[in-house]
């Protein structure tokens, strides 16, 4: 079970960075000037290949956690908040999805700031992920 655990952080690791730095892109792509075309192309293009790449990661970093919440028959309210917490994290990731479809379509609302903003959201979901899991506080 300790390879499980070990696999599961590897992956919620890997799927944060990813999103930690998708909207990052998206701050970029809010700024691009109307007449930048390739630099707007080449954000969209990365942007697009860090999606594609953390969406596998992202699942089997829940598959894993699901792994190991049956293999360890954890139970206690800090899991279920846990686990709201991780229903959130994959809305938020669905909505980076979004997101990008509106950039690639041109029809994105939002500016640079509002983006840093959104940018933010993870980190708060990660330290009380982190909290939840290592303090167990009910």
């Amino acid at each position: 079970m300790l390879i499980v655990k070990v696999l599961h952080l590897w992956l919620v690791v890997s799927w944060f960075a990813g999103l930690f730095y998708l909207p990052r892109i998206f701050v970029n792509l809010a700024m691009v000037e109307a007449d930048s075309v390739a630099e707007r192309q080449r954000l969209l293009l990365m942007a697009g290949k860090l999606y594609r790449f953390i969406t596998p990661i992202g699942i089997l970093a829940v598959l894993f956690g699901l792994w190991l919440w049956f293999g360890f028959g954890f139970s206690g309210g800090w899991l279920h908040a846990k686990t709201v917490l991780v229903v959130g994290l994959l809305g938020y990731h669905a909505y980076c999805g979004r997101l990008l479809r509106d950039f690639q379509t041109g029809r994105n609302v939002h500016g640079h700031v509002w983006f840093r903003w959104f940018n933010e959201m993870p980190v708060l979901v990660l330290l009380a992920v982190t909290y939840l899991a290592v303090v167990k506080p009910f």
